[in-house]
Parts: structure tokens; sequence; C-alpha cells
């Protein structure tokens, strides 16, 4: 057997088996128990890395469920495919590691900030069942079952949003997370269905090579725009976003970062590969362009005034999804135009990529940032801390590393995503490099700010006893920092092998559609 030709199955498997041993590897105990959960992240990400590797080149994993082959996707007679499909090409090999990483990083980390706590028997489940939805939304090549992966992902982050039971802010942003995804769901399987109806497929290969440019199909569209963008916590469809990175526990928002990057990775595969006649253009392209540059200004100016640490990173969560919503939309724009691709779209789209993988990275090492000074001092609010550099000199150099690369300080790896951007940008208008420069200095003056309360400055009485946090903590920090170094100091090697080949693939939708329709 061939473990590569298996890789797809195996990056959903192992957290889902990983979910459902939970409650019995708990049952026997602190170390078994942290052993467990640690291993099954590492093996995840292990299965995300492989894949980036396969996809080097062009290559397209494809697999399929219950098949009388792993790569039969057309059954003898069959003019369309028809089964459970996972089809991963280089594009979507980028967000499945990122989000396999975050998984890594988050677990390490809450081994040690969970442990005053009860309730692994359902914090384990619900954060492997998170995974495998983010995971699963990167991976399948059907719409209907990005529906269904989508929705576990979001019936994960119900329960780990309102984790904490006895805080009404947790419950009541649980409830809102929950109340506004099952619209968003309902509204995604109504145009799910809708071209179910019509096409008899929902196979998302074969409805790209049938598509055609009707009523119906903008219908279509403009729905799964709507579901994903809100799901990205683009503006103004950002509230459930900034309360649940406020309320979750710190190890599960560093994973909720990449589960908005996961739809944002099904916003821009249906636009690109599905809808490429009727998103190219001007009215999607500039649809996405405001959009985000609605949410880059809202999310920087809103995490600029708040004094509750985790919020503010929730908002930067926002203003970063902007970035990438307006890197997508210079893309759709170039799509349409003539020459415009190889003049600015592959860069921008390129850029994007990029930072799609720095937000990940960087926020979500922000997120666990917050945790570990929340954890040393039992306190989010910055008004409370004061020198804290001292006694935790590791989390405050991690910090820094962070926040200087989701600003674009140079020579950070955001100061080469955001010039990839916004140099891009200029060709369309010249106010979207102007409001990429004063989004980024608002970004460094908000994380200046924290740096100043947190770190900065006499020590306050009651944190005298303050420590560095534990060492499985710095650990998943230490990973995250290591990577966003790695893309600081080798830029070029990362856009060579990684982004170049994302954007490639992402460009190419006759070979994701020959790859489904089994290489006809």
């Amino acid at each position: 057997m061939n473990v590569r030709d298996h890789l797809p199955a195996f990056l959903v498997m192992v957290p889902l088996l990983g979910s459902f041993l939970s409650p019995v590897a708990v049952s026997f105990g602190k170390t078994v128990r942290n052993v467990f959960f640690v291993a099954f992240a590492a093996l995840t990400l292990l299965a995300g890395a492989a894949i980036c590797v396969a996809t080097f080149g062009g290559n397209i994993l494809v697999y399929v469920m219950g098949g009388e082959s792993f790569a039969l996707t057309m059954p003898s007679g069959m003019s369309y495919p028809v089964r459970i499909l996972f089809e991963i090409d280089a594009f979507g090999a980028v967000f499945i590691f990122c989000v396999s990483a975050a998984a890594f990083a988050g677990a390490l980390f809450s081994v040690n900030y969970m442990e005053r706590f009860s309730g692994w028997k359902r914090f384990m489940p619900l954060y492997f069942l998170l995974t495998a939805g983010a995971l699963g939304m990167c991976a399948t090549g059907d719409m209907f079952n990005f529906f269904v992966f989508a929705e576990l992902a979001s019936i994960a982050s119900f329960g780990l949003t309102a984790f904490w039971r006895d805080k009404p802010e947790a419950v009541e942003a649980g409830f809102k997370y929950m109340f506004v995804s099952q619209i968003a769901a309902m509204l995604l399987l109504i145009a799910t269905g809708a071209l179910y109806g019509k096409y008899n497929a929902v196979n998302m290969g074969f409805l790209a090579s049938v598509m055609e440019s009707g009523t119906m199909e903008r219908v279509v569209l403009a729905l799964i725009i709507s579901v994903t963008a809100f799901r990205c916590g683009a503006f103004p469809m950002h509230t459930h976003m900034t309360d649940a990175c406020a309320e979750a526990p710190c190890g599960v928002t560093c994973l909720l970062v990449t589960v908005s990057q996961a739809s944002f990775y099904g916003l821009v595969r249906v636009c690109y590969s599905i809808f490429p006649n009727l998103a190219g253009g001007g009215t999607v392209g500039w649809l996405l362009i405001v959009m985000g540059s609605m949410s880059m200004i809202f999310g920087v100016m809103m995490a600029v005034i708040q004094h509750d640490i985790k919020r503010l990173m929730g908002y930067h969560s926002v203003s970063q999804a902007g970035y990438l919503l307006t890197a997508m939309g210079v893309g759709l724009l170039a799509l349409g135009r003539g020459g415009g691709m190889e003049g600015y779209g592959l860069a921008s789209i390129k850029g994007g990529l990029f930072h799609a993988m720095n937000y990940s990275f960087c926020n979500g090492l922000l997120f666990l940032c917050a945790g570990s000074l929340y954890y040393a001092t039992g306190t989010r609010g910055l008004d409370k801390m004061g020198g804290l550099a001292r006694n935790m000199p590791w989390t405050a150099a991690m910090f820094v590393v962070a926040a200087a690369g989701i600003s674009g300080l140079p020579p950070f790896n955001g100061f080469v995503s955001k010039w990839m951007i916004f140099g891009s940008g200029f060709a369309v208008h010249p106010i979207l490099p102007a409001l990429g420069m004063v989004t980024s200095v608002l970004a460094l003056a908000s994380f200046v700010k924290v740096f100043q309360a947190a770190f900065l400055g006499p020590p306050r009485a009651k944190l005298i006893a303050a420590r560095e946090a534990p060492y499985g903590m710095l650990a998943g920090m230490g990973l995250l920092a290591v990577l966003i170094l790695l893309l600081t100091l080798f830029p070029g090697w990362f856009m060579g092998n990684v982004f170049d080949n994302a954007a490639e693939a992402l460009l190419r939708p006759q070979d994701y559609i020959r790859a489904a329709m089994g290489g006809r």
C-alpha cells in the first residue's frame, strides 16, 4: 500500500478517531490524556505537511470514499462523479497546513493551560471535531460535504466558545455563534440544493465543467459568497467572531483563526474554480475589495480602542481577513481583464496566499500570548497588567515576533505579503495601498499599546509573583514563532516552492476538473 495515496483520508481520519477515543484516554489519567492529545495532534500535522509535499509540482491528490478503488471517481457507466470525494491541489494544501499546524500548537498550549479546569471529556472531543471539520472543508471535492464539514466545525465551535458555562458572556457568545451560523448553514444548503436540482451533481470539478451563467447561478454565487464571507468574519458580519475569540479557551482561539481560513478557502475555490465566468471581472471582484477594505479599517480601528486583550486580537482577525478578501478581489478583477492576470492579478493572489499563512501563524501566536498573560495574571484587562517582561521574557519576545509579523514591519514576513497585495492593488485604484498603509500603522500602534501596557513599566503589586508560562504552553507558542521566523528568513523559498504552485493550481481549473473526472 502506498501511504501517499491515502493521505487525504488519513488527514481527516486521525482527528475524527482522536475525537471518538478522547473520553477513553481521559479515563486513564492525566499522563495518558496529555500524551494522547499531543500525539494525535502531531499525527494530524504530519499528514498536513505530507500533503503539502505531495502536491509540489502540480500534483492533485484524489481520494474516493466507498468506491471499488480509492481513485475511481467515475464508476462504470457514469458520466459524472457521484461518490464522496476528496480533491487536494497545491492551493488547498496551503490551508491544510495552516489548520494542522495551528491545531498542533493549540494542543501543546492547552495541555498546561487547561490543567486548572475540569471538562476534559468535553474539551478534547470537541477540539478534534473542530480540527476535522476545518481540514475537511479544505480537502473535500464536493459542495454537500463542504456543508457537512462546515457544520461539523460550527457545532464544535459552539461548545468550545461556551466552554466556560459559569460565565454568562461565554454562553451568550456561544448562543450568538450558533444562531447566526445556523442561518448561514441553511443558506449554504439551499445553494447546494439548487445546484443539485439543476445539474444533478454536487462535485465541484464536474460543476465547474458544466456551469452556466444564468440567474439561478448568480443567486447561488451570491449566497455562497455571503455565507463564506460571514464565516471569515468579514465586516459587517463579524460580531460572532470577535465574541467567540474573546470567550473561547486560548488554545481553541488559535484554531478558530484557521477555521475562518477554511471558509476563506471555500470562497476562493467557488469563485475561481466553479464560477470563474461569473465571478471574474467587475462586480464580484469589487464586492470583495470593498468588503475587505471595510474589514481592514473597521477591524483595526476597533482593536485600537480595546482594553480586553483577547477582544483586541479578535478585531485584528477581522482586519486581517480584510487583507485576504482584498487580495482575491483584485485577482478576480484581473481575471476578467485581458493581460491583467500577468500584470498584477497573479502577484495579488500570491500575496494573498502568503498573507493567509502569515495571518494563521501570527494571529494564532498573538492569541496564545494573550492566553499566557491570562494564565499568569488571571485577567484579560490591559489596564490591570504591567511590568511583565521581567517575569515573562519568552512570552514578551514571541509577542514582539507575532506583532511585527502581522503589522508588516520590515523585514518580517507580513511586510512581504502586504507589499505584494497593495503593490498589485495600486493597478486597480491608488486608494488601496493607502488604506493598507493606514491599517498597518494603526495595527502597529495597537500592538505597541499592548506591549507597553502588559510588559513595560514597573510591575504591579498584585503581579510581582507572576511567572513565565509552563513549558508546554511555551512549546505551542514557540512552534508558531519558529514558523513566522522561517517565513521571514526564507520568503523567496516559500514563494517559489509553495505560493507559486498554489496560485498556479488555483488558476488552472481545467486540471482540477480533469482530476475530478478521473483524468478524462
